[in-house]
Parts: structure tokens; sequence; C-alpha cells
């Protein structure tokens, strides 16, 4: 790792602050300004270049680097460092014409052409060899230049659903991976159960993706694609990497994922890679995700209270550095959701500060002006596309300013692991049994109510060292291995598990009782039956709350702990595991919750639901998510404060030593 670098999460260095800048799209002559600007608002780190194929390369073979040397010049001079983006997301139309089979091509098999960007297929031969090429001219050129700290490779893999692509070439390449799988077409038929409807396969040539079939393609089928799409590209970003590190030594390597997002396993892609970034738009998401009208009113300007953290804590853990950058952060309002609010006032700096909270060592703003032009030109900047300030300059200046009051040892694992598996949510979605099922949700819901708690989690995938957790929760997988079912067993964390959970095979089959033979004694239940509810149907617990969208009737040698009204078992537990057969309603659900947390010997809170905790190296944070202000001390345990007052205002954050 490079030692520019390197600092962002260690010792007791600051939060640094970056922007995303296209200097491609402005006139020269005010690039120095720019950069100028840039150094006095806080900023220090820029990423450029992931758009710019076609001024990079304007004709075949012909490579223009005067304006990117002169870019990265111009920024140096500032005192700037930049992170370098591979242009791969956006072949140039030359290529295009003269390689119209690297076009990703829809489930109908009809190509999904050049005029946006994504418009290329993973298994494409051709656009590897291209991309390739272009990584390897662009890491000679810039491999080893001081400035260099990082590299980002391509932009937001799947965007605009572009992870499965229908294709003559993904056909030829999902075939050949079925072979390497299974090896003989017998295995494939068996695991796959062809015998049903009578499609049985006579070789692996014959099968095709599972696409414009007259109802729904079999199950194992769309699994195992779901799998191969997956793995194209994991190869993809993989072989960027291995050009960057062979040319460019000591730089890292990130990727800017995406909110709510599972059309490729993250956890594969970041095993190449040194730190994880993601691209942070809390209202965009707030707008077009699952919530209730009331809860998208109440939280309009400021987001849900734990989408960002959410995915500050899975991504965080997708690296085996487990180091976490904010590649493009939202600064204003955006252009593509149904609905584009403006930030409530003070929200930017709480999304910066929350970052840090929870192990970001870079937080970087997307972007440095609005475009007057093209696809985005709705999407705010740091500064207007007059170029005077936009509203979110003030406050990158104030976290810049305040910063280092708030310096933190470095991050500590959190008592609380949540597993998350993107092979369960392919899973859930393709046999959801029933329209209230959404995987993404049950999850989320799950962290909400421990978040709810007052609770720090760290986000992992079911292969991770769990030792030294107190709680471990699982909501929701479906494939559970020999391996992690006896770390589960075995382990000395209180683990709640909940509905579905070892409920099929690695091949997409039901066991023969449910989860019984994964957990065997440890969890001697069994699933008979399962039903999915309505809205609005939910069956009344003992006590309070309720079970609504999924309930299941088990059978075991021990006594629930919760029961239905009815009388049916909901809970079960047995010695330190704990199963929940069932979708409760959210209070529920934290009662549930709360009970396993306090059998795992951890402080439980009660936070209203605009209010957010978070600690980092000794640091304890405070979020307000509300759009009035909250007597932060009738919530938590508060010391003498870092930063911010108490009450706390709307948008407003706090710190204070533990």
């Amino acid at each position: 790792m490079a030692a520019g670098v390197k600092t962002v999460e260690g010792g007791l260095a600051p939060l640094r602050l970056g922007v995303c800048y296209y200097p491609e799209q402005w006139p020269e002559a005010g690039w120095a300004g720019d950069a100028r600007r840039m150094r006095a608002m806080g900023l220090s780190v820029v990423r450029i270049g992931e758009f710019a194929w076609s001024r990079i390369e304007p004709e075949p073979g012909r490579f223009d680097w005067g304006w990117l040397d002169r870019a990265i010049a111009t920024l140096t001079a500032a005192g700037l460092q930049v992170i370098l983006g591979t242009p791969t997301a956006t072949p140039p139309k030359w290529l295009v014409d003269a390689h119209p089979d690297i076009l990703p091509c829809d489930a109908q098999g009809q190509p999904r052409r050049f005029g946006s960007r994504r418009h290329y297929c993973f298994s494409s031969d051709t656009y590897r060899r291209e991309s390739d090429r272009i990584v390897t001219a662009l890491v000679a050129r810039y491999g080893e230049h001081p400035a260099v700290i990082a590299w980002q490779t391509d932009n937001e893999y799947g965007c605009h659903d572009t992870v499965e692509s229908f294709s003559p070439a993904a056909t030829v390449a999902f075939r050949a991976w079925l072979e390497r799988r299974y090896r003989d077409i017998d295995a494939l038929n068996t695991a796959w159960g062809t015998v049903f409807w009578s499609g049985e396969y006579r070789g692996f040539a014959a099968v095709d993706p599972p696409a414009a079939t007259v109802t729904e393609a079999n199950p194992a089928h769309r699994l195992d694609w779901r799998r191969f799409s997956s793995d194209q590209v994991v190869a993809f970003n993989a072989r960027a990497a291995a050009i960057i590190r062979a040319g460019s030594p000591g730089r890292d390597v990130a990727h800017n994922f995406m909110g709510f997002f599972t059309g490729f396993d993250h956890h594969a892609v970041g095993r190449d890679l040194d730190a994880a970034g993601w691209d942070s738009y809390p209202l965009g998401f707030l707008d077009g995700g699952w919530d209730d009208a009331a809860t998208k009113r109440r939280f309009l300007r400021q987001g849900h209270p734990d989408f960002a953290a959410f995915h500050h804590d899975l991504y965080r853990g997708c690296t085996p550095s487990q180091r976490l950058w904010v590649l493009e952060q939202q600064p204003g309002p955006v252009n593509w959701a149904a609905h584009n609010p403006a930030p409530l006032p003070g929200m930017v700096r709480l999304w910066t500060w929350e970052a840090w909270a929870h192990g970001a060592g870079l937080v970087s703003y997307f972007r440095w002006r609005q475009a007057p032009f093209g696809q985005e030109q709705m999407h705010a900047g740091l500064l207007r596309p007059d170029s005077e300030d936009g509203p979110a300059a003030a406050e990158v200046r104030a976290v810049a300013a305040e910063r280092a009051a708030v310096q933190v040892e470095p991050a500590v694992r959190a008592p609380v692991a949540l597993l998350f598996s993107y092979e369960a949510q392919w899973v859930l979605d393709i046999q959801p049994q029933g329209r209230g099922w959404r995987a993404l949700e049950q999850v989320f819901g799950w962290y909400t109510a421990l978040r709810g708690l007052g609770l720090d989690v760290d986000i992992v995938s079911p292969d991770a060292d769990l030792l030294g957790y107190r709680l471990i929760v699982a909501p929701s997988l479906p494939v559970v291995s020999e391996a992690l079912a006896a770390t589960l067993a075995a382990s000395e964390a209180v683990v709640l598990l909940g509905p579905r959970t070892a409920s099929r095979t690695a091949d997409f089959q039901l066991p023969l009782g449910l989860p019984r033979p994964a957990f065997g004694d440890a969890l001697p239940i069994r699933v008979t039956r399962v039903e999915s509810l309505p809205r609005g149907v939910v069956e009344p617990v003992e006590g309070s709350g309720g079970v609504e969208r999924w309930l299941e009737q088990v059978e075991g040698e021990i006594e629930p702990s919760l029961r239905l009204e009815n009388g049916a078992g909901l809970v079960w537990r047995h010695r330190r595991l704990r199963y929940v057969a069932g979708w409760p309603t959210p209070d529920l659900l934290v009662r549930i919750v709360r009970e396993a947390v306090e059998e795992a010997g951890l402080a439980v809170l009660s936070l209203p639901p605009g209010l957010r905790l978070r600690s980092r190296g000794g640091v304890r944070f405070a979020f307000n998510y509300e759009a009035t202000p909250i007597a932060l001390s009738a919530h938590a345990d508060v010391g003498e404060l870092l930063l911010g007052s108490d009450p706390l205002p709307a948008g407003g954050v706090a710190a204070w030593r533990t």
C-alpha cells in the first residue's frame, strides 16, 4: 500500500476530504483556479479520469496525454493528490463501431447500444482485451507519478442493470463455466432437478441463459446464472487490479460500489481491492425505497437514519484490510430519483462525519461543479454551474475546520456481527414465495433494530472470522455450509437466526428437514410448513407485536421461548442459538433482538428513530436525523463534548470521548 494513502485510516490522522473532478469538461484556463479553491476548501484528494476514454484515446491507437498530463500537474501544484480512474465504464464510439460484439444484450437478446454508459458485456473477450490495453497504457503513463496515490477500477459495476448480459459471448462463457463446475452433464441435471418439467439436457452446449422462457426458469438454473454473472464481474475487476499492481506499485486499488445493490458478490470483488469505496446518495434511495409514506416525509431531506451507516458497515467488511472510502458523497439534489429534494442544512456535514465514525478514511464529494450539459446537468455539485459556491461548500469547510479536534485511534471490532451473503440475496430474490418478501429489506430491518438499541455493528461475510463477537445475527441465510453451521454451533456468542435459514442446499433444493440438517443437535427443530401472508395480515404474538409476510410451522424437541397467541411457536432457543420462525413486525423484532442483546451482556439503549450513535477509537458520535432538535443527554451518557452541543440541533453532530 502507498504510504500517502495508508495514513488515511491509520494512527491519529484526521479524515481526508476529496472531490470528483472532470477537467476535460471545463476550459483549461480555469483548472488552476479550481485547484486553488479545492485546497482552500480543505480538500486534499481529487478523483479524475473515470469517464475520459474518448479524450485519452480519440481514435484507435492515438493517445492524447497532453491534457491529462497538464491536469494532473495543475492539481499537484496546488498540493492535491489524485485518484485516477480507469475509463472502462465508457468505451468510445469508435470502439463500439469497430467491435459491436462488446455491447451487452438484454434478456430478449437485443443489444444495449451506445449513447449513455456501461455499454459493455463482461463476457466479451474483445472488450477484456481492449480494457486491458487502455488500463495498461494509463498505468504505463501515470503508474509512478508521485501525485497518483490510488486507482479506481471502472465505475459502479452493475449500474443500470449491467451485471447480467444475455449476449452470444455470455452464453458461450456460461456454458464453459457450467462445465468447469459440474464436469458431467448428468451432474448438472441432478443438481438442477431437470427431470422436473422434462428439462433435462444432453450436453453443456444445449444450455442457454435463463431468459425469455414461457414462465419462470428453473431456480437452480437462475442461481447458477447469477453466480456466473457475478464471477464475470470479479474476473474483470481482477484483471484491471493486476495490471495496476504490476505497473503502479505501492498505490491503492479501489472501486466505488453502490447503495442497495446486490447484483454481484462484493466480498469476492473486494478480495482484489485495498479499499472498498461506495457512492452515498441517501436522499435518492429513500425516495425510491420501500419505506412507508410517513417515514419518507419525516426524513425527506435527511435520508433514512440507517441507510448510510448500513453501507459503511457493509462495505468496510468487503476487503481484507477493512478499509472504507466514500468515493461519491451527495452534496445536494440528485437527478436520477423520482423526486430530488435538497438536503436539510447540516446534512452534508452529518453524512461526512458519520462516514468517519463508521471507519471511512476518505470522503469525496460528487461533484466539484454542476455540469450545464449531459445527462446529469440537474445533479448538484459543491459549486453551481456558474462557479459560485453551492450550499454544501460551507458545510465541507466546516468539517475541514473541525476535523483536527476529533482524532481517533484505529477502529476496533464491533461487539455485534451481522452476517450478509450476496448468494442469500439471490436465492431469496429468485424464489421469494410471496410478494411481501424483499430480501434486502429484511436484512436492513434487522440492522435497524440493532442500531435503535445503540449498538455498533460489523456486517460481514459468512466466511469471516467470527471469533470474539458477543452477538452474531443472521437475518436469513438460506444456504448454510457445514463449516458455518459448526462455527455457529460452537460459538461462545449468542447466535440469532432469522427465518428461511438453512432452507436450501447449495443446489437450490429443499433439504429433508429444515434447518436440522445444518445444525444437528445444536438446534433440534424442523420446519414442516411455510406460508407467505398478504399485506395487512398480522398474526398476533403473546405480549405484543405480531408476525407479518412470512410464517413457518416448526416442530422440535424443545419448547418455544415465544409463541403466537394461537399457541404456535415463533422463537426457538437451544443453548446459545435462537431461531425466529417468521417476519416479526418492527416492534416485535426490537423485542426479540433486545432479549438476545441482553443475554450477550451488551448495554442497551432505546434511541428515538432519528438519533443514531457510533463509536470509533474511544470517541462516541451522535447524529440527529430529525428535522427538530433532540435532547441528547436524555438518551445517552454524554461526556465532555469535543464537537456539537446538547440539545443536538436538526442535522447536528456531536462527539465525546468514552
